[in-house]
Parts: C-alpha cells; sequence; structure tokens
C-alpha cells in the first residue's frame, strides 16, 4: 500500500491532470437515470464509485457502483468529505488517498461541479496506477499478500493478548499463593511490556500493509523500529533491575552476570541512538 501512495505522489500532477481533462473531454455526466451514469464506468476503468449531491452536499442519488448500487445512500451529507478535498479550479477537487468506507479500497475522490450540483467520483489508486502504466497489476498475488500480512498481524496480536493475560493471571496466582514479592512485581510489567511491543509491531503491519493509514516522517520505517526496540529495551531494563535485585538478595559473587545483561542493554541503547542519528541525518 505504502509504494502505491509514493508512486501516486510523485506523479500527482500528472494523473490529476489526467483524470480532469479526461472529464472535461468526455462532457456531462449528470443525468436522470442511473443506467445512464453506469455508463462512466465503461471509460473508468478505475472507476469504483459514483454519486451525487446537490449544492449543499445533500445525497440525490444512491451509491452507484459498476455492478449494484446502494438507494440507502440516498439523503446523506457528504460536506465532511467536500471539506476535505483539494480545490483544483473552478470545476474540480481532488482527494488525497484514502481508505474508502464503500468499498474497503484505497481510493482518491474527484468531485466536479456540473449543472448546478456535485459529481462524487471514487477511482481506486491500484487500478488508476496500473491503467496508466505506473505499476504492473497481479490481483491475485496483492490479494494473497494481503490476506498473509492480516493473518498474521491479527496472530501477533493474539500472542500479545495472551501475554498480557497470562502477566495478570501469574500476577494474582504467586499474590495469592505466595505474598507480595519482587518476582510478583515485575515479571508481570516484563510480559506486558513484551506484549504491547508486539501488539504494536502487530498494528504496524496492518495500517502499513492491510488497512491503509496516512503516513507522515515520523512515521516512517525508522521510527517502526524505534517504538519496538524502545519496548524490548525497557522489558530488558526490567529484567536486568530483577536480576540484580535477586543477586543482592543471595550471592555477590554473581553480580558479574547482571553486569552482562545490562552492558548489553545499554549497547542496545547505543546503537538505536546512532541508529536514529543517522536515519535523521540522511533524510535532511
Amino acid at each position: 500500500m505504502k509504494e502505491f501512495i509514493e508512486i501516486y505522489k510523485e506523479h500527482q500532477t500528472d494523473i490529476e491532470s489526467f483524470l480532469m481533462n479526461t472529464l472535461k473531454n468526455n462532457g456531462a455526466i449528470h443525468e436522470d437515470e442511473i443506467e445512464r451514469y453506469k455508463e462512466n464506468f465503461k471509460n473508468f476503468p478505475s472507476m469504483e464509485l459514483l454519486y451525487i449531491t446537490n449544492r449543499v452536499c445533500k445525497q440525490i442519488t444512491p451509491n452507484i457502483y459498476r455492478n449494484k448500487s446502494e438507494e440507502e445512500a440516498k439523503g446523506q451529507d457528504r460536506g465532511y468529505l467536500a471539506k476535505k478535498l483539494i480545490k483544483k479550479n473552478e470545476q474540480f477537487s481532488i482527494s488525497e488517498p484514502y481508505l474508502s468506507s464503500a468499498t474497503e479500497n484505497i481510493c482518491i475522490t474527484v468531485m466536479k461541479k456540473e449543472a448546478g450540483h456535485h459529481i462524487f467520483i471514487d477511482f481506486s489508486l491500484s487500478e488508476l496506477l496500473g491503467r496508466l502504466g505506473l505499476i504492473e497489476l497481479h490481483p491475485t498475488f496483492d490479494n494473497f499478500t494481503k490476506l498473509f500480512y492480516k493473518l498474521i498481524g491479527f496472530s501477533l496480536m493474539f500472542f500479545a493478548f495472551l501475554s498480557v493475560g497470562y502477566a495478570l493471571f501469574s500476577f494474582f496466582i504467586h499474590l495469592i499463593n505466595d505474598g507480595f514479592t519482587l518476582d510478583t512485581l515485575f515479571k508481570p510489567i516484563v510480559s506486558i511490556t513484551l506484549g504491547l511491543a508486539i501488539f504494536d509491531l502487530a498494528k504496524t503491519i496492518l495500517e502499513r500493509e492491510v488497512y491503509f493509514k496516512t503516513y507522515g516522517k515520523e512515521s516512517e520505517d525508522s521510527m517502526v523500529l524505534t517504538k519496538f526496540s524502545i519496548a524490548i529495551i525497557i522489558a530488558l531494563s526490567i529484567e536486568a533491575l530483577m536480576v540484580v535485585f535477586k543477586i543482592a538478595l543471595h550471592d555477590y559473587t554473581e553480580m558479574i552476570h547482571a553486569l552482562y545483561l545490562i552492558i548489553g542493554v545499554g549497547t542496545v541503547i547505543v546503537a538505536l541512538g546512532v541508529y536514529n542519528y543517522l536515519s535523521r541525518k540522511s533524510n535532511k
């Protein structure tokens, strides 16, 4: 998904000009019959949804898809969407890529002012880029990849919940059987921290590969690695602190092993700091 957005951004001006010129050259869209609206799908293979509103953005037609229409959408207020569109000229406004709640695909919306109405048209971003020759489409492989990422993402979330559930369960079991001890306190914290790191990784996979979410510079790959690494560092630091307390209570001669763990955590922190520094430097 992210690659599609990057390609669109790179060619955004040309793509928008193509859409506006094509819609303008094809003439008027506004008609009285749904079947006439559906003829527009023949001219635009990447087109996936069309509907029309009045001047105040109140929808006056059904949601018209390539092979069906939904009457329930009539009467909806589309003003919220119109406000998010970027005005290109007196006739056209175009949105940034977003995840459509109607089609569940990444799309861009073009609004055309015509005959005192607003015509909203959603174009599938992947299909649009494919038709323009900017990407090679492999629908079967793309669907398989999306399904695989979805499976991995939700599986990771499942194990993250298991980690948190185990932490809470073990905390109350040890509290009842052994009373309050350092182990009772620290072990659940380590498990919960690891669960948080796993959940954050799963969320990132789903957002990037399955459910599109807008990413700014602060949410690039370096930030994903940083967030995950910080959670791991916190978990290791807690574990090192717990080891120090255990050794201090039992055998000081084993303190060297705690030192090794602390040095390892410190090395990870330094490496992460160097990585973030080089990442910011390369982005400038």
